[in-house]
C-alpha cells in the first residue's frame, strides 16, 4: 500500500521520547527545569563534559521493546515512532558517524533503535524515526545559533559550551554528523514509514533538499514531515499540542519558515504531535496526565477533521513507560473499540 494512503488510514500513533535526559526526569542539582525535560541540557546549561557523564550511567534494565510495541498496539495504535537523535546530539542507534551513541557510550551497549524496528515488524505496527536534524549541542557547529528568540532552554543552539556564534558553521555539523547519521537510520533498520525531523531555524534550502532526496533515494515511500523546514515535505506536522476546531483549509497558504499551524499539505496528509502531560521526556514530578476518556475525544475529534493523533510517552531511565500512561491508553482503546 502507497505509505500516503497509510497514513491518512492509520489516524492513530504513539511517539516516544527517551535519552539520556530521562535519567535526570526534570530535575538537575536541586532545581526543576521547565515543562519541556528533554530540554534539561540547554535549560540548566549544563556543559557537554559533565552531560556526558549521564551515559555513563545509561543502563536501563527494563527496557523491553515488545513491550513498549505492544502497548501501542493494544492501544489502538498503528504506528510508532522514536527519537533516534534529540537536540542533545546524543544517538539512540549504533553510529558510525560519532560515538555519542547507546551502543559506544554506555555500559547497556544495545541498539536501541534497531530493537524497537524489529519489535513493531513482530507486532505490525509501521515505525518512523524522528531525528533531529539541525539542533546538536554536542556538536560546536549544531544549528539554532541564528535565532535569539525564547526557547524551552538557554538558547536554541550551545551557547554555554560554544558562546562565540560568529564562528559558528552549521555546514560542517551538517557534513560530518547529520548526513551521515541520516544516512545510517534510511539503510539500517529496514522499511520506515516516516521520518520526523524537527525545529528547522539556520539549515538552508539545499540542505533541506538534500536531506529530501537522501530519504527518497534510499527510502521512496517513507514520508517526511514538514519541519524539515524550506518547504521540503510530505505531510504536515501541526504545532505541539495543537487540537484545532476546524479542518484544514483546502487552499491554506504554506509557510516555509514555520513548524506550527496549517500550511499547505501536497498530499492532503496532517498529523497533530502531543503529550500526555506537560512535557516530552519524562518528568516524575509531572503527574498531569490525560485521562483515557479525554485521549478518547481528542482522537475522535481529530480523526473527523481527516489529522492524525500522534500521541507520546516519556519513559524513565530504566526503560519503563509510566503506569498512568499505560493505563490511560489502553482506558480509552477500551471506549474507542468496546
Amino acid at each position: 500500500m502507497d505509505n500516503r494512503i497509510w497514513f491518512k488510514q492509520a489516524q492513530y500513533g504513539m511517539m516516544a521520547h527517551w535519552g539520556l535526559y530521562s535519567l535526570l526526569a526534570g530535575e538537575y542539582r536541586g532545581r526543576r527545569s521547565g515543562n519541556y525535560a528533554e530540554w534539561i541540557q540547554s535549560d540548566m546549561a549544563i556543559p557537554n563534559s559533565e552531560y556526558a557523564r549521564l551515559a555513563e550511567a545509561f543502563n536501563p534494565v527494563y527496557f523491553d521493546a515488545d513491550e513498549w510495541i505492544r502497548l501501542a498496539r493494544d492501544a489502538g495504535m498503528k504506528y510508532f515512532v522514536f527519537t533516534a537523535k534529540h537536540h542533545d546530539g546524543f544517538a539512540m542507534f549504533r553510529s558510525k558517524a560519532d560515538r555519542f551513541n547507546v551502543v559506544d557510550a554506555t555500559p547497556f551497549r544495545r541498539d536501541v533503535v534497531e530493537e524497537l524496528a524489529n519489535a513493531c515488524d513482530r507486532h505490525g505496527l509501521k515505525f518512523g524515526l524522528y531525528y533531529s536534524q539541525e539542533l546538536d549541542w554536542a556538536h560546536p557547529h549544531g544549528g539554532g545559533y541564528t535565532r535569539t528568540d525564547p526557547c524551552a532552554g538557554t538558547s536554541w543552539d550551545n551557547n554555554w559550551d560554544f558562546p562565540d556564534r560568529e564562528k559558528k558553521d552549521f555546514g560542517i555539523c551538517f557534513e560530518e554528523k547529520i548526513k551521515p547519521q541520516v544516512r545510517e537510520i534510511l539503510t539500517n533498520y529496514g522499511d520506515l514509514c516516516l521520518i520526523w525531523f524537527d525545529v528547522p531555524h539556520t539549515i538552508t534550502s539545499d540542505q533541506s533538499m538534500e536531506l529530501y532526496r537522501m530519504v527518497k533515494e534510499h527510502q521512496p515511500g517513507c514520508l517526511i514531515n514538514s519541519r524539515l523546514g524550506n518547504g521540503a515535505y510530505d505531510y504536515v506536522s501541526l504545532g505541539d499540542n495543537e487540537y484545532p476546531r476546524e479542518a484544514p483549509p483546502e487552499n491554506c497558504k504554506a509557510d516555509p519558515n514555520s513548524v506550527d499551524g496549517f500550511k499547505d499539505s501536497p498530499y492532503g496528509l496532517y498529523e497533530t504531535p502531543a503529550t500526555m502531560n506537560a512535557s516530552w521526556g519524562f518528568r516524575y514530578y509531572d503527574q498531569n496526565w490525560l485521562s483515557g476518556d479525554a485521549i478518547r475525544k481528542k482522537r475522535e475529534a481529530l480523526k473527523g477533521l481527516g489529522i492524525n493523533y500522534l500521541l507520546n510517552v516519556g519513559p524513565d531511565g530504566l526503560g519503563r513507560i509510566p503506569s498512568f500512561c499505560r493505563d490511560a491508553l489502553l482506558e480509552a482503546a477500551i471506549r474507542v473499540d468496546g
